[in-house]
């Protein structure tokens, strides 16, 4: 790669760090957040489904967004609403503002996952593609291990002063995403009709459509796997709650790798094919995710640890060739609409996904059933992708 190619791939992996940041660190905090704020179980659920109901709302019109500004502006954008979020939630006192403020940080994160995809399509060959797509990815559990530092340091800092330090962090990246910016294509009277055609051209696209089902069935069983991980680690194998933090851990770990050294494979080993990839992986994970089931106290704690290594490489790595196929699917001009509707299908994904687990395990009490449950889910994405969805590069 050209030091120009590096500059801009770090500068797209710092966005999607300092965008986790943002709720990833408030849930890190959330038994503080909680107490402070005197909110019970369910509203500190609910500030979840606000954000992940904000990018799902803002899924669409974001990657329209994206592509009449460009990739530097519209990065830009995104920061300084995840920013105003980050300041908003600082002087929440109750549920009402808390809740507004995460939905702000989802519109500004909804921004983020067309951009720096449209980016890598602009700016890397197709041999290359998947690749840079995994490593600006790995900036997602860049951004979970350091939000689960906040989680410790809000020990010795208030949660206030930790959210003002990652809006300080996010200003920052945000000027380094200037280096990025180009002169706006939003310049005639049209341009607002424009991003509504984008969209509704992709909203034809049956083929694009099932990539979106797909997608939010694959996040159901991402979401529900790091949602539940630590708690069933906790009540299912009793294991310690640092034995349960360390699982988690490995689980990021191991995406973080799987997200780089899958879009390898695809570039090389499967010559620039992702489907065959993503079905390989997914499938895997329907296994491994029932097998959670059977984890028990004692020996299912090893287990267990295994098991979240192997999900982190097969169920948590597979949004970088998602990604990379939403983009190459559809003309580069509607790269950006291609993202933002895919995106938000996988965004309802992650606001469907964890009451699911959650009512399956509160019905029967038991958290196999839970496990079964989004085995089950993955599976319907596995057999849309691998039945009806038809890889095809127009790039």
């Amino acid at each position: 790669m050209t030091n120009l190619s590096i500059t801009r791939l770090a500068i797209l992996t710092s966005v999607h760090a300092v965008g986790t940041l943002h709720m990833v660190s408030v849930m890190a905090m959330a038994p503080v957040i909680q107490q402070e704020l005197n909110l019970n179980v369910t509203q500190v659920g609910l500030l979840v489904t606000a954000y992940y109901g904000a990018q799902t709302i803002g899924a669409m019109p974001a990657g329209g967004i994206v592509d009449r500004l460009g990739v530097g502006w519209a990065l830009v954008v995104a920061q300084a609403i995840l920013t105003m979020g980050a300041i908003s939630l600082s002087y929440a006192t109750g549920f009402a503002l808390a809740f507004g403020s995460c939905a702000v940080m989802g519109l500004g994160y909804s921004i983020t996952n067309p951009a720096t995809a449209r980016g890598v399509l602009q700016w890397f060959p197709p041999e290359r593609r998947a690749t840079a797509m995994g490593i600006k990815q790995t900036g997602v559990p860049i951004g979970g291990v350091l939000a689960a530092g906040n989680g410790a340091l809000v020990i010795l800092v208030s949660w206030q002063h930790i959210l003002w330090m990652i809006a300080a962090l996010t200003t920052v990246s945000a000027l380094l995403s200037l280096r990025l910016a180009e002169r706006p294509r939003w310049h005639s009277s049209g341009s607002v009709r424009s991003v509504i055609a984008n969209l509704a051209e992709v909203m034809r696209d049956r083929n694009l459509g099932m990539l979106c089902a797909a997608g939010s069935f694959y996040n159901m069983g991402q979401m529900n796997f790091f949602a539940y991980l630590t708690l069933f680690m906790r009540e299912a194998a009793q294991a310690s709650q640092p034995v349960a933090g360390i699982c988690l851990a490995i689980a990021q770990a191991a995406s973080a790798v799987g997200r780089v050294g899958w879009g390898v494979v695809s570039d090389t080993l499967f010559r620039g094919r992702r489907k065959p990839l993503v079905v390989i992986l997914c499938a895997a994970s329907v296994i491994l995710l029932a097998a959670m089931a059977a984890v028990a106290p004692g020996w299912g704690v090893t287990v267990g640890i295994i098991l979240a290594l192997l999900l982190g490489l097969t169920i948590a790595s597979f949004a970088s060739l998602t990604q990379t196929l939403a983009v190459e699917v559809v003309e580069p001009r509607l790269a950006g609409s291609a993202m933002g509707y895919t995106l938000m299908g996988t965004a309802l994904g992650g606001v469907v996904g964890p009451p699911l687990f959650g009512a399956a395990v509160d019905l029967t009490g038991k958290f196999a059933n839970g496990w079964v449950l989004t085995a089950v889910l993955v599976l319907a994405g596995t057999l849309l992708l691998g039945f009806r969805f038809k890889e095809q590069r127009t790039d």
